[in-house]
């Protein structure tokens, strides 16, 4: 009977113990979390401020400055199309550069520069991007202004791609597009 009696102590004990952990653990998450112990206390800021990171005003953000356009012509100038064809790696999750390749998730991209919006007859283009067929190409500028952000610059158009913020890595990669012929 003792030893019966010594695995029903092990057992109350442990769950005794897996309770009182439970509980130690859930008001050092409040404390934490809160800043306090106490129930029904204001909560505090919630997460970690970086310092430089907050509003100097305490208000509402500032609206973030126009991106003005950039005139891609003097980069392209001096463009290196070995420094555009790495820059093009952070597009090959979606798209192919060869001559013949087929489409991913957007249209190949061989023969882009110069020719006209949703050129391929092989790829289901926005509605977006659809309209502008035969009234617009794909000139270094237009590229350029497309690739700091696509969303913006087209709105509607299927590419949830952030874009390429350096003008000179844009122009790296126009630079390498052209070459694509």
């Amino acid at each position: 009977m003792s030893g019966n009696n010594l695995e029903f102590n092990k057992i109350s004990g442990a769950v005794l113990l897996a309770g009182i952990i439970a509980l130690v653990s859930g008001l050092m998450a409040q404390a934490l979390y809160t800043g306090s112990l106490e129930k029904g206390e204001h909560e505090g800021k919630r997460g970690y401020t970086i310092a430089g990171a907050e509003n100097a005003g305490g208000g509402e953000a500032a609206p973030a400055e126009e991106e003005k356009p950039v005139d891609i012509a003097p980069l392209l100038a001096k463009a290196d199309k070995a420094a555009g064809e790495a820059v093009s790696k952070k597009c090959t999750s979606c798209h192919t550069f060869d001559k013949g390749g087929k489409n991913g998730v957007g249209p190949n991209q061989w023969g882009l520069v110069g020719a006209s919006f949703a050129h391929k007859d092989d790829y289901t283009y926005s509605d977006a991007v659809k309209a502008l067929h035969g009234k617009k190409t794909w000139t270094p500028q237009e590229l350029s202004d497309f690739l700091t952000n696509p969303k913006k610059h087209i709105p509607g158009n299927k590419m949830s791609f952030a874009g390429v913020k350096k003008p000179e890595d844009r122009a790296n990669l126009i630079a390498y597009l052209s070459t694509l012929k």
